[in-house]
């Protein structure tokens, strides 16, 4: 297998060390290798030579790689962040990723701040629409500057992209045990689009008639995020409140330095991701939380087809966790490097 790491800017580089350095315990102890191959693509290498996804990258990718890790993208030195914008919206785009999956999670009960909300209450996945809706940028500006300004940006919603990230998140409900799935839109006021979605929602829910579901304004779902996680399984929603309700998930299981992602096409390379930012104003100061890169270092290798050393890398972090060896963000007093060198360690077969 090979793997495209790119570790980005700020503390992307401090936690993608740390993830490797657990996929690296993880080949030891279930015997596999995984080649490794790191590119430069960042804020550094976008000022020193206007570089941000190089010619030919993509088609480098889909022939030449199995996934890619990424650390986070994005420094103030760029100030409209262009260079972010190529690199993560680009391949997602470019590579087909129209599956965001975010997993919200919970470690331990003491990381959550519902009030008495435990690990068996908060353990869903949320499907996100990962190449339409408001990402396509589609809109302008009218008398830009002037009291008379008008601003549109369309939301495009296509039978093709909405069937198949419903068709994804039914699937995964059926190969996991899950029994629920849940439709998260805001059919009441967008009209034609999400009466898309509804409509094509039915349609697939009909082809898997062991999975139970059930369709929630996506203001309900964010109010029944807080008052009772614990009746989701599922979350199939569109771009835009898929990116909102999926930061609201990673509260709920502890914060963003706990929470990783896959942006996925299935059979196709694929990149996996925290859910953080760049967080430049910690940079360089060995504080990060790395335990979601090292999730979604997990979540790559699940894609790649070693889940044995998936679910291995969860219960280290599980442990560590449970074992107050965490950084100064989820209460404890590890540095980014300790506390990867403890998951690590834990990484057994």
């Amino acid at each position: 297998m090979r793997i495209a790491i790119i570790p980005g800017d700020g503390i992307g580089t401090e936690v993608i060390t740390e993830a490797v350095r657990v996929v690296e315990a993880a080949e030891h102890a279930f015997g596999f290798t995984v080649e490794k191959t790191e590119f430069d693509w960042g804020a550094d290498r976008f000022l020193r030579d206007g570089v941000t996804l190089p010619d030919g990258a993509v088609e480098m990718f889909q022939s030449e790689y199995d996934a890619i890790l990424l650390g986070a993208v994005g420094d103030p030195r760029v100030p409209d962040n262009r260079h972010a914008a190529d690199i993560l919206l680009g391949l997602r785009f470019k590579l087909e990723l129209y599956i965001n999956l975010r997993p919200i999670r919970l470690l331990a009960d003491g990381l959550t701040p519902l009030k008495g909300r435990t690990c068996a209450d908060i353990d869903f996945v949320v499907f996100r629409e990962n190449t339409e809706g408001l990402y396509t940028f589609m809109g302008g500006n009218f008398k830009k500057g002037t009291p008379d300004e008008v601003a549109i940006q369309e939301e495009v919603n296509t039978r093709k992209g909405v069937e198949r990230i419903i068709e994804a998140a039914f699937t995964f409900a059926e190969d996991t045990g899950r029994g629920k799935v849940t439709l998260a839109d805001k059919s009441n006021a967008m009209t034609y689009g999400h009466d898309l979605w509804r409509r094509t929602f039915k349609e697939v829910a009909a082809r898997h008639p062991s999975i139970e579901t059930n369709a929630q304004y996506i203001d309900a779902t964010a109010m029944f995020m807080v008052l009772d996680p614990g009746q989701y399984d599922v979350i199939v929603t569109n771009n835009l409140f898929g990116d909102i309700i999926t930061d609201l998930g990673a509260a709920l299981q502890g914060g963003l330095g706990v929470a990783g992602s896959g942006n996925i096409h299935p059979g196709a390379v694929s990149l996996f991701e925290p859910v953080h930012g760049s967080a430049p104003q910690f940079a360089g100061k060995n504080i990060a939380n790395p335990i979601g890169s090292i999730l979604a270092a997990a979540m790559m290798l699940e894609h790649l087809g070693h889940k044995d050393a998936a679910d291995a890398i969860e219960r280290a972090v599980v442990s560590a966790v449970a074992g107050g060896l965490m950084t100064k963000d989820i209460g404890g007093s590890l540095t980014t490097t300790e506390a990867g060198a403890a998951i690590a360690e834990r990484v057994v077969a």
